[in-house]
Formats: C-alpha cells, structure tokens, sequence
C-alpha cells in the first residue's frame, strides 16, 4: 500500500491504530461495568447503576476502512431483584434493585478486547518492522 502523503502514515498502520482506540475505549467501558457491578440504588426503589455497551461503526482512514467507537448505549437487560428489607434502597416488598452487570461476562469480554487489542498492536509492530526491512534492502 502506498504511503499518505498528508500524514505520511501507512494506512495499515492508522487502521490498526484506529482499532487499538476503539478496543482501548472498550476497556474503559468495561471497566466502568466491572466497577459498578455490585451497585444499588441510594433509595428505595431507585435504579441503580445499568450497564453501558460500546458500539462500533466503521470509519474511512487514510483511504482504508477502520474502526471507530460511535456510541455508548445502556445495556437494557433488567435490574437483578434480591431480597433484603434492611437493605436502605429496599422497596415496600423489601426487594433491592442490583445492577444488571454480569460481572463474569463482563471479565470476559475485557479478556477478547486485551487480545483484540495486542493482535493490533502486533500489526503495527508486523507493519514497521517489515517497513525497516525494505529500507535495509533499498540501502544496500
């Protein structure tokens, strides 16, 4: 592939690195999740935190398709309900609203974007080593 001028950039590099924000953006969210998991709402029948999903579109960079975090959206998955009436969130029936987080999900999924995220990461590695090979090959 031919090299941008503008940015003198390989567009297998920029689309890797496009990839590499979006997985990084999915951690952040999926950290966020895994951090609000065991929440409950501050008062009695109060929501309590609902998870968020990444949701990616793609996106044209530098004459390639790439990847670009295009909105985060609440998980509408149901409030887990447990029973504890001394709970202070707990409703007349004495039921508390739980985050609808599934927390072994969750790990999971933070588990295929690291990877998601070190395959592009080796992509760039891949792309400039093979990039400083060829310039080896043109000084000789």
């Amino acid at each position: 592939m031919p090299i941008n001028k503008t940015t003198d950039t390989h567009p297998t590099l920029s689309v890797a690195a496009s990839a590499l924000r979006a997985q990084q953006a999915r951690m952040r969210i999926i950290a966020e999740n895994i951090a609000n998991a065991d929440s409950t709402g501050q008062t009695p029948g109060a929501d309590p935190y609902r998870g968020q999903i990444p949701v990616f579109e793609a996106a044209k960079i530098d004459g390639a398709m790439g990847v670009k975090l295009a909105a985060v959206r609440p998980d509408e998955a149901a409030f887990e309900m447990d029973y504890d009436p001394s709970h202070p969130a707990a409703d007349a029936n004495g039921y508390v609203k739980r985050s609808n987080v599934k927390s072994l999900i969750q790990s999971m999924d933070m588990r295929d974007a690291q990877r998601a995220y070190e395959a592009n990461l080796n992509v760039i590695e891949t792309t400039r080593s093979m990039e400083q090979k060829t310039l080896d090959l043109l000084k000789r």
